[in-house]
């Protein structure tokens, strides 16, 4: 190890367009001398990657890469490591913290770490189909590769029973097809045959898929590991090609602004009182 004080960026890169990258990705990866990533992602940013040195492994290889940035970085390199999407959501920026915990890493130690949030796979995807993310929602990861099955199929049911919207990543792979139709199965307990879904695969990527469906008939179509599953709430509706989940201003104010009877601006929700006659 040198005396000087290497620099790890935990950078998400967004859906892989530079458009959606980040001032401060884009300046990330420009500052470091070592960028660390999956193929597909390194693939997504080699037109940055001039004169660097690059790490890239396949996939299930992420232990690897994040020793490999964590080693150069220590070392005194300014290093980048890149994950789609926002590390910090699915991404690497978990495990480097527990690489640096096992190493003894400390506050102040080499590498200063910054980490550099990215546009989300879940927030790409909802903009190519409208605004389903308006109100509360959850995303659940359908790859039973580090979670049980068991405790994914408990957090679907558990998703939605409350009505959440629901974002599932990694639905689908070669080896693995089982999951998502447990998982529409769930939900079809809770929500009605015409809940909108939407299927999007490679948002903002070549080979971009957009797909608007229904809950009934969302496994009629191809369904991938770049598939992001977006399953609305019982609100969701579909309104000129868009998906939409209504906030719910409606329920407390008139569309001039004014506010309803019974309503205070400023106050919680006010619920009418059941009558007798109901």
């Amino acid at each position: 190890m040198t005396d000087s004080k290497g620099i790890l960026y935990v950078v998400g890169i967004g859906p892989g367009a530079e458009a959606h990258a980040t001032p401060a990705a884009l300046k990330a990866i420009a500052e470091a001398q070592l960028v660390v990533g999956y193929t597909t992602y390194i693939k997504l940013v080699r037109h940055l990657l001039d004169g660097k040195d690059i790490v890239k492994t396949g996939m299930t290889e992420e232990i690897g890469r994040a020793r490999a940035a964590i080693e150069r970085a220590r070392a005194g390199a300014t290093v980048a490591l890149i994950s789609s999407g926002d590390a910090g959501v699915y991404g690497m920026a978990g495990l480097v913290f527990q690489v640096l915990q096992e190493i003894g890493w400390k506050r102040g130690d080499s590498p200063e770490l910054r980490l550099i949030p990215g546009m989300t796979a879940l927030n790409a995807c909802a903009s190519l189909v409208g605004a389903p993310l308006v109100h509360d929602f959850c995303s659940i990861s359908l790859s039973d590769l580090l979670t049980p099955w068991s405790v994914i199929a408990r957090r679907i049911e558990a998703a939605a029973s409350a009505d959440f919207v629901i974002g599932l990543y990694n639905p689908a792979s070669g080896r693995r097809t089982r999951q998502i139709v447990d998982a529409q199965a769930i939900i079809r307990r809770y929500r009605e045959a015409s809940t909108p879904v939407a299927l999007v695969k490679s948002a903002y990527r070549d080979m971009e898929q957009v797909v608007l469906t229904d809950l009934e008939n969302c496994l009629d179509y191809e369904i991938g590991m770049l598939t992001t599953v977006l399953v609305g709430s019982s609100h969701t509706f579909i309104y000129e090609g868009y998906m939409v989940t209504p906030r719910g201003y409606t329920n407390k104010y008139s569309f001039d602004g004014t506010v309803l009877p019974g309503q205070r601006p400023g106050f919680s929700l006010v619920v009418p009182p059941t009558s007798e006659a109901d």
